[in-house]
């Protein structure tokens, strides 16, 4: 019996495995990306380390440590400094 449940758990995992594998890459592939505004401009001399989207916002994240917060049209709206304890 004990060895009935161990194959039964070992199947069990493998399709659950399985069909992640082979379902994953379509539910990613059907996700939208946000549409950047096409004013959208980061300041001279910085560079993009990160972008998240809000429903009304986009937030960039520089490779100088600063937090740029942009409204949906592509105006800056403020700009944060990353704490350097935080950075690190």
């Amino acid at each position: 019996m004990v060895i009935v449940l161990t194959l039964t758990m070992i199947v069990a995992v493998i399709t659950i495995a399985g069909v992640l594998v082979t379902r994953a890459p379509q539910v990613f592939a059907n996700a939208e990306a946000p549409v950047l505004p096409d004013g959208l401009r980061l300041p001279d001399g910085t560079r993009p380390l990160a972008v998240t989207a809000g429903p009304t916002w986009f937030l960039v994240v520089t490779t100088d440590n600063r937090i740029l917060f942009f409204d949906r049209a592509g105006a800056l709206r403020q700009e944060v400094p990353l704490i350097e304890e935080l950075a690190d």
